[in-house]
């Protein structure tokens, strides 16, 4: 078989393959994605990723450069407020509030979030109509050769790929990491996460509300309305045996537990789609290249979804790639992958470490430390400059 040539081979068709795939077909390189599996585009389809993707500010710029944002625009919910309730009193009636108003620092909201499968249905249809983007559902990256020039890669149809930068996006167990004895340092939690949407009859007002508890937060992101009635994308986080039996229960069994968890801080909840369950864990990639590859998103790293780090992240190893290349950057240059990794890795390090603290609390069970944590979180609350340090971590920067 002929071998093809292309500029950049993306291994994996998730999010942020097929945005990084966008963005760099901006730039006037032709790409090449794989991914094993179909791309699942309706929202009836019981296969259809039920996660919503919140993206701060920084990744809107990414978004626009990949020629994305006013595709993406008329269904994103804004996140105006970031609202943190601490229920870890022994009756689980929420007893503090803490409020964070984007308007205090930017003349735009936190974020945007909109549902997963949709993003793909707009991503793909982009996709559909940029010449120099080319996309394989149902092929797997299966050998990497790296040469002087350029990587050569075999694809599990068969064909032959030279190119002198390989993306490893193929997620959080990457093939193409495994490739390269790339080695990898996990932390586990024993949770699982049940995602769901819902309606209810509060208007969100455009107010993100992770609340705390045992297990992990209990999370209600705004959604575009449907009729006019207000939606939200739930996030429930708690230990594995107890989201097990979560999920055992039928739906108005497990909507009574939901109603509970969230305080009624909504008012009643209605589950508008079906329950998906995903592990919990962290993990970080103990180095960001190899020969010609460099690795981005959950190859790289992974986080708990809390403060919508995860794809946000991943962004802005987009960006960074993005930003070499418009500089002028060798492709797949060793030159280049170092300054991918010196641009990356501290911010990556600093975020998955955060991230896993903030998780550590949010399990808290014992009376003792869940009220120290609430007075944590009413000083971070009430010290302006701890306040405004949070924000600007919520506002992505």
């Amino acid at each position: 078989m002929e071998r093809e040539r292309f500029d950049i081979f993306i291994s994996g068709g998730g999010l942020s393959g097929l945005i990084a795939a966008c963005a760099f077909g901006r730039l006037g390189l032709s790409v090449l994605c794989v991914d094993p599996q179909p791309a699942v585009t309706d929202q009836a389809n019981p296969k259809a990723d039920r996660r919503s993707t919140a993206f701060l500010q920084p990744a809107r710029v990414t978004l626009e450069t990949a020629g994305l944002w006013t595709r993406l625009a008329p269904f994103a919910a804004p996140l105006q407020i970031m609202r943190l309730a601490d229920a870890g009193g022994e009756a689980g009636e929420i007893r503090y509030l803490a409020d964070f108003d984007a308007g205090e620092m930017s003349d735009s909201p936190f974020g945007w979030n909109l549902p997963n499968w949709l993003l793909r249905r707009e991503i793909l249809a982009q996709i559909d109509q940029t010449a120099n983007i080319t996309l394989r559902f149902g092929v797997s990256t299966t050998r990497i050769v790296a040469r002087h020039a350029h990587a050569l890669v075999a694809l599990s149809d068969g064909s032959q790929i030279e190119t002198p930068l390989v993306v490893a996006a193929d997620g959080r167990n990457s093939a193409i990491r495994n490739m390269l004895d790339i080695g990898v340092k996990t932390w586990r939690y024993g949770q699982k996460a049940m995602v769901f949407t819902v309606s209810h009859p509060r208007p969100h007002n455009n107010v993100s509300t992770e609340i705390h508890r045992t297990g992990g937060p209990f999370t209600l992101v705004p959604l575009p309305d449907d009729s006019g009635i207000p939606q939200s994308a739930v996030v429930w986080m708690e230990t594995g045996p107890h989201a097990a039996g979560l999920m055992a229960l039928d739906d108005a069994d497990f909507m009574v537990q939901a109603n509970l968890r969230s305080c009624d801080i909504l008012g009643p909840l209605t589950l508008t789609s079906p329950r998906n369950l995903w592990p919990i864990l962290s993990q970080k990639a103990d180095r960001l290249t190899g020969p010609h590859t460099a690795l981005m998103a959950e190859s790289a790293h992974v986080v708990p979804p809390i403060g919508a780090q995860g794809l946000n992240m991943s962004l802005g190893d987009v960006q960074a790639l993005v930003d070499l290349i418009e500089s002028g950057a060798d492709l797949g240059s060793i030159a280049m992958l170092t300054a991918y990794e010196r641009k990356r890795m501290p911010d990556i390090t600093a975020r998955v470490s955060g991230v896993d603290m903030l998780n550590r609390a949010a399990l808290l069970e014992s009376p003792n430390l869940r009220a120290l944590r609430l007075k944590g979180l009413q000083f971070l609350n009430e010290t302006t400059p701890l306040r405004r340090a949070a924000m600007r971590a919520g506002l992505g920067a």
